[in-house]
């Protein structure tokens, strides 16, 4: 079994509005023994497009808040069954990287991802970012920006939703092939690989209208294939009953690729646990 979610938010993050006091309740009655909190910041998130100026687009995470917040909820519900990590989501792009570096620097995580919201300085996620483009050009450049990231920017532990990008395409992943961006792919693995870095299995695709989570599983397979060991296991829950979000279907597939443990982290060092 699974019993850790290292990927969750609450109303510390611009796009959640549960306490987080519910989101650790849902975790602790779900059996989950290691819960990591990993609110979103993301330096210069730009306006939303025409026609969803009401979308929730403030991710300038209140560092202070939050970690009160959470020492609070580490005092009033932590055990000896249940424990409670510090973490945040930080959304790269190379402008903030000093910005995003101050932040890391200023509080004490135990676990920072690092993730790609905003391409070509706009999210995905809004239907217009696709209007009049080729999907395969966007999919390969976005793998390539990826790449430049890592490149420049190395205060993190592991890559969140690597195909972030695909949960929101036109075809919701069901024509993506790892065969038509492994080079792209390969040299972003690869690099992680070489500085210690890992990524996850991120369950929230599943709830985003893909028929797997995030990573692809022939990604999962060839970062395995290429001596990737860290891998954590998130749901990307915002509200209480995404937690622990079918980890049934990523434990099967972390056995399908050969994986016999998962990693949690504790003061940005990784712990392997058996599965």
């Amino acid at each position: 079994m699974i019993l850790s979610d290292f990927h969750i938010h609450s109303s510390n993050s611009g796009d959640s509005e549960t306490k987080l006091q519910a989101q650790i309740e849902s975790a602790i009655s779900k059996g989950i023994k290691h819960l990591c909190i990993t609110e979103h910041m993301d330096f210069d998130y730009p306006l939303p497009p025409k026609g969803y100026e009401d979308e929730t687009c403030n991710f300038i995470l209140d560092g202070e808040t939050y970690f009160s917040e959470y020492n609070q909820m580490k005092h009033l519900l932590c055990s000896d069954e249940f424990h409670l990590y510090f973490g945040v989501e930080l959304g790269l792009q190379l402008h903030v990287n000093d910005m995003n570096k101050d932040f890391v620097n200023k509080y004490p995580f135990d676990f920072v991802i690092a993730s790609s919201h905003v391409f070509d300085n706009s999210d995905p996620y809004f239907p217009p970012f696709w209007e009049g483009k080729n999907e395969l050009d966007i999919l390969r450049r976005y793998f390539e920006s990826i790449y430049e990231n890592i490149c420049n920017y190395d205060d993190f532990d592991i890559y969140g939703h690597l195909d972030y990008i695909i949960r929101y395409g036109k075809d919701k992943g069901k024509n993506f092939k790892y065969s038509l961006f492994s080079d792209e792919i390969d040299s972003i693995l690869k690099k992680l690989i070489e500085m210690g870095k890992g990524i996850e299995i991120n369950t929230g695709g599943l709830k985003n209208g893909l028929k797997y989570p995030n990573p692809n599983p022939e990604i999962l397979k060839r970062y395995k294939e290429l001596g990737g060991e860290i891998i954590t296991v998130g749901s990307d829950a915002h509200t209480p009953e995404y937690v622990g979000y079918k980890f049934d279907v990523a434990l099967n597939l972390l056995l399908d690729c050969g994986f016999n443990y998962i990693t949690i982290f504790k003061d940005r060092k990784p712990i392997f646990i058996n599965i």
